[in-house]
């Protein structure tokens, strides 16, 4: 594992996933609600801002790596699904939305792992609705965790807006998901049968 800026800041922010999930189940003498909701907020920007200053970094400084271009996506996966089950738990995003983003992500690293085996891995290379889908859910998900109905500008409610953004990603989701299947559709696996 090679020992660099970039994927110092990948483990990093796989270790800022319990701290933001652990600041919601604070004891309500520790931290009021909104400051809890506040703070997992706070918490889950910042790691999701030092996924795009690795990617940079390990661009700028050319210190990319197999490991880190595996560790990367799992770290962003990890936190994506960390909140999620939280945000369920907490009432604040349906179970089916959460089912389908998780369930997306376990098929399409699957999907990518065995198209790599096969030999033909950038079929399945990140496309712009993926980047779309990441983006929308990355928004959507800071909503949710503030929570609170603070009224923003004329009468906008911050949960609203994030409710209605993680359905878009949802949305998205599935539709990145049928992209990615049918991208690996014209390379089916070749199988031995035994007779």
């Amino acid at each position: 594992m090679p020992i660099n800026l970039p994927n110092l800041l990948t483990w990093f922010r796989i270790l800022l996933i319990p701290l933001f999930v652990a600041v919601l189940y604070l004891p309500g003498n520790w931290l009021t609600q909104h400051q809890a909701n506040a703070t997992a907020m706070w918490i889950f920007i910042f790691a999701a801002l030092t996924d795009w200053l690795d990617g940079y970094l390990a661009r700028r400084l050319n210190q990319t790596s197999e490991f880190g271009a595996f560790l990367d996506p799992v770290a962003d996966k990890l936190m994506v699904a960390a909140a999620l089950i939280v945000l369920v738990e907490l009432n604040r995003v349906s179970a089916i939305v959460a089912l389908i983003i998780i369930g997306r992500e376990i098929t399409i690293s699957a999907l990518r792992e065995w198209m790599a085996s096969v030999g033909r891995g950038k079929s399945v290379a990140v496309s712009m609705i993926g980047k779309i889908k990441t983006a929308t859910q990355m928004t959507a998900i800071p909503f949710l965790l503030y929570h609170d109905r603070i009224r923003v500008g004329p009468g906008i409610d911050v949960q609203w807006i994030g409710s209605i953004l993680i359905w878009i990603a949802a949305a998205l989701t599935l539709w990145s998901m049928i992209y990615y299947l049918r991208m690996a559709l014209p390379h089916p696996a070749k199988v031995d049968r035994v007779v």
